[in-house]
Parts: C-alpha cells; sequence; structure tokens
C-alpha cells in the first residue's frame, strides 16, 4: 500500500496548506467530470480523496505517522477502507467541499457537471484512558469498557418529536436544508450553497419536541465497548474507534470514540521503550563465585547464568524477553542490573573467613576514576 504522502506528492513535514493545495491539484486533474469513463482516473482521484481525509485531520495525521495504514484503518485489516472503494464519490464532495470555497461539488462550475452536495455533520468525539497492566501489553488482549455517550432517544427514535407528532418542513428552506445564493468567482458563476439558520440544515421543524431528549432525538446513556488492544503499545498512545462516539441528532454522523492508553506501575520491571529493566541484589561470595539465578520475566521465569567476579551495577542482557514491537515481529531485551549486597554485620566466622581472603591477597590499594555527570 502506498505511504499517504507520496499519493499527494509532499514531505512527510509539510504544511497543512501544503497538502491541501497538492490535494487540490490532483482532484482537478483526476476528476472523473474530466475524465469521463477512465476507471484509472477515478482510482487516483479516489486515492487522493483518501489520503488527504487522513493527513488534512491532525489526530489521524498522528495516528497515521505513529502507526501507518493500520493505525488509520487501512490496509487488511477488519473495516479498514484501504484504496480500494473506502469514500464513495459522494462522501468526496461532501467531505472536502470546502476546499474550492463552498458547500458544493466544488467542479460543477468547471466541468458542467455534478450537482449540490450537503456537507455530513459530526458529532462530537469522545476520549476515554485505558490502564493496561503489563502483561495486557506483551500478548495483546480484548477489553470491555463502560462509557456513557449520547445514543438514539428511545422515545422518539431520533426524530426528537413527542409521540403521535411529526416534525414539519422548514417554510425557510422548503425542507432542504439549504440556502442557495448565486455568485460570480475565478471559476465562472457558481452557485454558493450554506446551511439553513433556520432549521440548522435538518430541513425540519419540531413544533412538539419530545419530552424524553427535549426535541434533539438524542439522551446520554451508559454502553459497553470491546477493544481490541494490539501488543507493545506504550504509555500514550491511542488509538480511534470510528463511530464509536456520541451519536448525533438527525443528519449528523457518530463521532469517534478515543482510546488512550495507560500503563499500571510494575513492582518488578521498569519499561523503557521496547527493553524493560529490573534489578538483582547478590551476595559477595555469589558475585565472586558465580551463580545461575531464576529471573522473573514478562511471561514468567527464566534462567540466568551470573558469571563469577561481576561487579555491582554491572548490566546483564536478556535476549528477547522484552515487549514486541506494535509494528514488527521484533521484541525488546530484559536488562538486569547487578546490585551486590554488602553484609551489615557479620558472625565471627564471616569476620574471620574475610580477614583469611584479606590476608591472602594482601591490601589492596583503593582506586579513583572520574565520573562524567552528563
Amino acid at each position: 500500500m502506498r505511504d499517504l504522502y507520496d499519493i499527494l506528492g509532499v514531505d512527510k513535514g509539510a504544511s497543512d496548506n501544503d497538502i491541501k493545495k497538492s490535494y487540490r491539484k490532483i482532484a482537478m486533474k483526476y476528476h472523473p467530470d474530466k475524465n469521463p469513463g477512465d476507471a484509472e482516473a477515478e482510482r487516483q482521484f479516489k486515492e487522493a480523496a483518501e489520503a488527504y481525509s487522513v493527513l488534512s485531520d491532525d489526530q489521524k495525521r498522528r495516528q497515521y505517522d505513529q502507526f501507518g495504514h493500520a493505525g488509520v484503518g487501512m490496509g487488511d485489516s477488519p473495516g479498514g477502507g484501504g484504496f480500494h472503494g473506502g469514500m464513495s464519490m459522494e462522501d468526496i464532495f461532501s467531505s472536502f467541499g470546502d476546499i474550492f470555497g463552498g458547500d458544493f461539488d466544488p467542479f460543477g462550475g468547471i466541468f458542467g457537471g455534478g450537482g449540490r452536495r450537503r456537507r455530513v455533520k459530526k458529532a462530537r468525539d469522545l476520549k476515554v484512558s485505558l490502564a493496561l497492566d503489563y502483561t495486557d501489553i506483551v500478548k495483546g488482549t480484548d477489553k470491555t469498557i463502560k462509557i456513557k455517550r449520547h445514543e438514539t432517544c428511545d422515545t422518539c427514535k431520533g426524530s426528537g418529536a413527542q409521540v403521535g407528532t411529526m416534525p414539519t418542513s422548514c417554510r425557510q428552506c422548503s425542507g432542504s436544508g439549504q440556502i442557495r445564493q448565486m455568485s460570480q468567482s475565478f471559476f465562472g458563476q457558481s452557485v454558493t450553497v450554506r446551511e439553513c439558520p433556520v432549521c440548522n440544515g435538518s430541513g425540519e421543524m419540531i413544533e412538539n419536541p419530545c419530552r424524553g431528549c427535549g426535541g434533539n432525538g438524542i439522551q446520554r446513556k451508559t454502553v459497553e465497548i470491546k477493544v481490541k488492544v494490539p501488543m507493545g503499545v506504550a504509555e500514550g498512545n491511542y488509538m480511534t474507534l470510528n463511530g464509536q462516539g456520541n451519536k448525533g441528532p438527525k443528519g449528523y454522523e457518530s463521532g469517534d470514540l478515543i482510546i488512550f492508553f495507560e500503563e499500571k506501575p510494575h513492582p518488578v520491571f521498569t519499561r523503557n521503550r521496547e527493553d524493560v529493566i529490573t534489578e538483582a541484589k547478590i551476595q559477595i561470595y555469589q558475585a565472586a563465585l558465580g551463580i545461575s539465578l531464576e529471573v522473573p520475566t514478562l511471561e514468567g521465569k527464566a534462567k540466568l547464568k551470573i558469571p563469577a567476579g561481576i561487579q555491582s551495577g554491572q548490566i546483564l542482557r536478556m535476549r528477547g524477553k522484552g515487549f514486541p514491537k506494535v509494528r514488527g515481529s521484533s521484541r525488546g531485551d530484559q536488562l538486569v542490573r547487578i546490585q551486590v549486597v554488602t553484609p551489615k554485620s557479620l558472625s565471627k566466622q564471616q569476620k574471620k573467613l574475610l580477614e583469611e581472603m584479606a590476608n591472602i591477597n594482601g591490601q589492596a590499594e583503593p582506586s579513583f576514576t572520574r565520573v562524567d555527570l552528563d
């Protein structure tokens, strides 16, 4: 699957304005009205629109930069749109008409085709935090969370009207939800379409509001959402569940649910990107003679050989015992820092043995080393 920045011909650090200009140029070139019957032109037109739908949205762009196509629901994942019919022509014209100055088909006045298209409104997104144990992060997990969101009103089924009554057509816009105005522009004569200020674009008036929702057609409820947490996520990562946010009034798209991941503190491990760090405290004689330890890992326990003569502060690496990467099959390592414990009190026998060792080795002069504070 092609990189979205490559599709629009911009660098990863391109400004919003550069992305907008590049998309407009490509859309003008491959617009179906200009290339009738050309399937390849239509494909490239849709491809550019889908790329722009991600890169023009700050949140989706950050998620794409972090996780790639999978982070914005593209590719082979279930429900992913990809570049194979994920957006219809209606979706494209409804979403991006404002690029050319109005809520209408921006190409209609240039190529003589198209028609009026109303932009789809969207309800508010929801943001929640999900705390995860290290075991959840290592293996990935399925979670069920409870959230409060706006849902369609049970009483009026979303119409906003009291039971037994019906909404009436807006007299200002005759039920179209839009007010049209002819204007002259750089591209020639065009029709600017704006939302009707009386009915807020719904085309309907509620004369007898529903008592359950006050005429909004929505009410607040608690719902359960299933979340599939991928392996290797970290504190600050997030994922977006499209359409799982607030439901809106009639004519609105559902908002999205944005889940931010948090890590619960672990009693043994500290995380450093994909690596995990722990400390093993051993006795002087164990450090001198060497020992085989059973070390806790993220997925149980494993043997670790401590070589004879190891010094306090040395770090041993256990390959592949860290966290998996979000994308890719590799894993980080587990780092075990050795802390040699000096006994605070000695028995007579222990003291005698250490004195004998000192006599055998001789009195060693202490050495001093420069310390870098960076």
